[in-house]
């Protein structure tokens, strides 16, 4: 008889747990992919300046990035800005999790220094991007879909 009672006290806890397993969010959404969105100004003018040297520093970083499977994706948006202290670039860099994220400088640093350049090159160049443009703000944020 204890035996009974106990495989039914298993058989009971086994599906309790199964049924809270099933049913662990009531969240309206299921999770995606993390996208880093970096929001820039450029300065009146300057705007294809800018682009310019994105295309020739930024995107052969991200390229080699998705070419090591570091990132799946990247975007920039370009338009018009809303008031005078908006941004009228985005740039978006599509991760897989947030655990992708992890120790970014050990995995970037080599691909920024192969692409851009030593240290002295990379200071040299984030430098002269002041002068065209001020970054608004950042953010990291999750990709949904409702259900």
């Amino acid at each position: 008889m204890k035996k009974i009672l106990v495989i039914l006290a298993v058989v009971a806890l086994s599906t309790a747990w199964a049924r809270f397993c099933v049913a662990q969010s009531d969240a309206p959404y299921t999770e995606g992919t993390v996208w880093n969105i970096t929001m820039v100004k450029t300065k009146p003018g300057l705007g294809d300046q800018y682009l310019k040297g994105l295309a020739k520093t930024l995107k052969g970083t991200l390229d080699e990035a998705k070419k090591q499977n570091l990132i799946i994706s990247y975007k920039i948006l370009l338009g018009d800005a809303a008031t005078p202290q908006d941004f009228n670039i985005l740039v978006m860099v599509e991760s897989k999790n947030m655990a992708a994220l992890d120790n970014a400088r050990e995995k970037f640093d080599p691909i920024a220094k192969k692409v851009v350049g030593s240290i002295e090159e990379q200071e040299k160049t984030a430098t002269q991007r002041l002068e065209v443009r001020e970054i608004m703000g950042a953010k990291l944020m999750r990709e949904i879909t409702l259900k």
